[in-house]
C-alpha cells in the first residue's frame, strides 16, 4: 500500500464520519430543542477540549499531517468556528485540501525526515513513522473524543457512525 492512499483515504474517510457525527449532531438538538452551541461547548472531563475543539483538531490532524508528507504548507485556520454549519465547512476545506495534494510526494515522504511542533519543542520521524506512529492516532483520537462527547451527550450514534465510510464488503 502506498503512503497516499493510506493517508489520503484515511484522512477523507475520518473527516466524513465527523461531519456525518455533526448531521447527528444537529438532529439530535433540533429534535430536543437544544441549542447546538451547547453541544459544541461540551467536553468529557475540565481539562479536555469542547467538542468544537476536538473537530478543529481532527481537521488540523489531517491537514497538516498530509501537507508535511506532501511537503508543502498547509491552509492555516483561524480556528473561529462557532457553529455546527461552520465546522463541516472546515471540515469540507479540509477534505478539498487533502485530495489536492500531490500523491507521489506523499508516496515519496516514507524515508523522509519530518519536522513538525510538539508544544514550544519540535519533533523529527520519518515520514511513515511520522504518519503511523504520530499523526494517525491523534487523529483518530479526536474523532473518537468528538465521538464520545455527543455519545455523552445523549446523542444516538454508534460504532457504525465512527466507522462511516469505510468500505466494508457486508455478507
Amino acid at each position: 500500500m502506498s503512503m497516499s492512499s493510506a493517508a489520503i483515504g484515511t484522512y477523507e474517510i475520518t473527516l466524513n464520519a465527523v461531519s456525518k457525527l455533526l448531521d447527528k449532531a444537529e438532529a439530535y438538538a433540533t429534535a430536543k430543542k437544544i441549542d447546538p452551541s451547547v453541544l459544541l461547548g461540551m467536553r468529557l472531563a475540565p481539562d479536555m477540549f469542547a467538542l468544537t475543539k476536538q473537530v478543529q483538531v481532527v481537521t488540523d490532524q489531517a491537514k497538516n499531517g498530509s501537507a508535511r508528507l506532501a511537503g508543502v504548507e498547509p491552509p492555516k485556520f483561524e480556528d473561529n468556528e462557532t457553529t455546527i454549519a461552520q465546522l463541516k465547512e472546515r471540515i469540507a476545506k479540509t477534505v478539498a485540501f487533502v485530495k489536492s495534494l500531490d500523491r507521489k510526494a506523499i508516496d515519496a515522504s516514507g524515508d523522509r525526515t519530518i519536522n513538525f511542533p510538539l508544544g514550544p519543542k519540535k519533533g523529527e520521524m520519518k515520514g511513515a513513522d511520522y504518519f503511523n506512529h504520530f499523526n494517525l492516532p491523534n487523529l483518530y483520537f479526536h474523532a473518537a473524543m468528538a465521538y464520545a462527547i455527543l455519545r455523552h451527550a445523549g446523542v444516538e450514534v454508534g460504532k457504525q457512525d465512527f466507522l462511516a465510510g469505510i468500505p466494508i464488503k457486508i455478507s
